[in-house]
């Protein structure tokens, strides 16, 4: 066991912060990490202090918990959403600056290098990249869940009660494109190349369409309810939670439809709370209800832990834009930060 836990010993570092942790972000320059809690804190762990506890920064940026997080449009910092009606930025060096105040909860963000989209209750704001100019507000028919801009930031999609629509972000005259689907949409993911968006759904389920055509997909057989989706870097598998092992659905050949999903990284017993696709190499972090945190390799099935059990929940990952470092957090208030970049 002692072995099996030395990848978060020897190359990174981790912190008790007494508080769960929300959500957790990269900045675009890979120099920063922040991670969100639900007393409305933002801690920033900075790569070069990535194993020095002491140099990662507290910083009060909501009054009530942190809704969401995101990596600003520019290279560095984060917008953030909370329970205080607030969208704030925050910079690395803990500099917060309010970009919005209004009556309601500011629940979801999503950034382009462009853009910066957040919702309050059903409607979603789309804003310019230094955030002080409101370009739309896009009204949807029940409270916003999810908010995903495609590769390329050209569309944005909004998941909601009854299924999700799609806008086009530079359209004139916005039309919405609607995906439907009856019952309760909880997040979503876009396919790479574009080909495909998926939604968890309240059930234990996923629901997914075909955007070519708006063709349905359903993925179904889960033991529990899906918190988080990811999609491969080419989009061939999108790795989910939901079971005791990270559960890949193909999307190629065909798939998924018809297609059983794959399983890797089993924990007999112990659900997968939060996936992370590397956005480099074939490889999935996954967290789990205990605490533990494993990297699966797509194909050799190859499964390296970074750590076991004793943290609590895993409410949060993400790597770094090219993958070196990966930072996590707990519903038990750990943070910890690992260095990948010789780990193979």
């Amino acid at each position: 066991m002692s072995e099996m836990t030395e990848l978060l010993a020897t190359r990174g570092a981790e912190k008790t912060i007494g508080s769960p942790v929300t959500a957790v972000a990269c900045a675009r320059d890979g120099q920063t990490f922040a991670l969100g809690t639900v007393e409305g804190e933002i801690f920033l762990i900075p790569v070069a202090g990535l194993k020095l506890p002491e140099t990662w920064l507290r910083i009060e940026a909501h009054d009530g918990a942190v809704l969401c997080l995101a990596p600003d449009t520019g290279k560095a910092g984060f917008v953030s959403g909370g329970e205080d009606n607030r969208l704030c930025r925050t910079l690395p060096d803990g500099t917060v600056t309010p970009l919005h105040k209004g009556r309601r909860w500011v629940e979801c963000v999503a950034t382009t290098t462009e853009h910066i989209a957040f919702s309050v209750g059903k409607q979603l704001e789309i804003r310019n990249a230094s955030g002080d100019t409101t370009l739309k507000t896009l009204e949807h028919p029940s409270t916003v869940t999810g908010i995903v801009f495609d590769a390329k930031g050209k569309r944005v999609a909004a998941s909601h009660y009854n299924g999700v629509s799609m806008w086009f972000v530079g359209a004139k005259v916005d039309t919405v494109r609607p995906l439907e689907w009856k019952g309760s949409h909880t997040t979503l993911a876009i396919h790479p190349a574009g080909e495909a968006l998926v939604t968890a759904m309240q059930e234990n389920d996923l629901h997914g369409w075909r955007l070519s055509d708006s063709h349905n997909m359903r993925m179904s057989g889960y033991p529990k309810r899906v918190t988080s989706l990811s999609f491969t870097r080419n989009g061939r598998w999108l790795a989910t939670s939901g079971a005791d092992a990270i559960v890949l659905w193909p999307f190629f050949g065909g798939g998924p439809m018809g297609k059983p999903p794959t399983e890797l990284a089993r924990l007999p017993g112990v659900f997968c709370s939060a996936v992370a696709a590397h956005p480099k190499n074939d490889i999935i972090a996954a967290g789990f209800e205990d605490g533990s945190v494993l990297l699966a390799e797509l194909g050799s099935e190859r499964v390296l832990p970074i750590c076991l059990g004793k943290r609590g929940k895993v409410t949060g990952l993400a790597f770094s834009p090219l993958g070196g470092v990966m930072v996590f957090g707990t519903d038990d208030g750990v943070i910890a930060a690992i260095d990948l970049s010789s780990a193979s």
